[in-house]
């Protein structure tokens, strides 16, 4: 008899694949078939799961967009003391554990969000934008110096210079993960530095 944590499991497996599948060949492309062979159940099997594919693309979208928020907010939370610099190195590390680790969300946000019910692409963006404002909130901590619409636009460009990481394996020049990472942090911090003129 499955237990929870076993269903919990299945989930993330049949979410896992279901990314990696939505953003090599597109969501119309993959079947529920092609899902469960690929975690070694059958197409049907899956509806135990999910009502459906749109169910798995809501639950990626909705799902990653909370993720990231909560993160930056537990990043908050304990940050007791170590100052507003310290902070902003925690959620730029962060969001390049979700850039590295899970890239083809990033692919599959930048081509299927439209896909989504006007409700849960709703929910996508209201989440999107918290995140955005609670590191608008750090950067303008770090660099006073910078303008609310400043440093709004310098944390979305930052966003897509991290974001960009489904792009670095392409070439095949991808470093480690430890020196992608050092990487990217650098230019990060780089970024913000230039924009508030540092």
């Amino acid at each position: 008899m499955a237990t929870r944590t076993d269903a919990l499991t299945r989930r993330e497996q049949i979410l896992k694949e279901a990314a990696r599948l939505f953003a090599e060949r597109g969501f119309h492309g993959v079947g529920v078939d092609e899902i469960g062979a690929a975690v070694g159940i059958s197409g049907p099997g899956l509806y135990r799961h999910f009502p459906g594919k749109d169910a798995m693309l809501a639950e990626l979208l909705v799902g990653i967009s909370g993720q990231l928020l909560n993160g930056a907010r537990r990043r908050v939370q304990e940050s007791d003391g170590g100052g507003p610099e310290a902070l902003l190195d925690s959620l730029i590390e962060g969001h390049i554990d979700f850039a590295l680790d899970d890239r083809p969300l990033i692919t599959l946000h930048d081509r299927e969000l439209d896909r989504l019910r006007d409700s849960d692409r709703k929910l996508v963006r209201q989440l999107q934008r918290q995140y955005v404002e609670l590191w608008v909130e750090v950067v303008r901590e770090v660099y006073p110096d910078l303008t609310e619409p400043t440093a709004r636009s310098a944390v979305h460009s930052v966003f897509g210079l991290l974001n960009s990481t489904p792009h670095l394996g392409r070439a095949g020049v991808l470093p480690g993960r430890g020196a992608t990472a050092e990487l990217l942090h650098r230019m990060a911090r780089g970024a913000f530095g230039s924009a508030a003129g540092v």
